[in-house]
């Protein structure tokens, strides 16, 4: 499997550079922060909402 090292990540971080410019690299920063911050919540809300239909299958289930 490929893993992106820190040679890599660099390469990334200077085209993103030299395409965007200096100017939009950190609002394109918060843009992908906020995008990861609301999967992240989306993505164990939602498996919240799994675990607990599970277990109220199982308590009646049970009854």
């Amino acid at each position: 499997m490929y893993s992106i090292g820190i040679p890599e990540l660099v390469l990334i971080l200077v085209i993103a550079l030299v395409v965007f410019g200096p100017g939009k690299l950190p609002e394109i920063g918060k843009a992908v922060g906020k995008s990861l911050r609301e999967f992240r919540s989306a993505s164990t809300e939602d498996n919240t909402k799994t675990i607990d239909a599970k277990n109220e299958d199982e308590k009646k289930d049970k009854k």
